[in-house]
């Protein structure tokens, strides 16, 4: 039988590890082929994490001292794994402006 202890330890870990790889997605991303593959660790960590999540209330587990909390958890890493494959860089998302171009238009019309 395995551990419960164990097994809460793995999911702490899992998700650590992806939010701390997630937080720096920007300096791997100078490089294309690291920024591919961090987000591939990323996609299969979450993925374990959510598979264990899952796990966890089966076993008689708890996280954070909540027996709820695991299975929405683990499909929130379903959603966040999805959105690490994602590659949007160099794409404009918000359509919006941002503060530099809203600087640059104040100064030309103040010319």
């Amino acid at each position: 039988m395995v551990d419960v202890n164990t097994v809460e330890l793995l999911a702490e870990a899992l998700c650590g590890v992806s939010a701390v790889l997630f937080t720096f997605i920007a300096s791997f991303s100078r490089s294309p082929r690291a920024e591919s593959i961090v987000q591939n660790i990323i996609f299969l960590c979450l993925l374990a994490a959510a598979a264990v999540l899952w796990w966890l209330p089966s076993l008689g587990g708890e996280l954070w001292g909540s027996g709820y909390l695991p299975r929405p958890l683990a499909l929130f890493c379903i959603i966040l794994a999805i959105s690490a494959r994602m590659n949007i860089k160099g794409e404009n998302v918000s359509f919006g402006a941002n503060p530099h171009s809203i600087n640059r238009q104040s100064e030309e019309e103040s010319r």
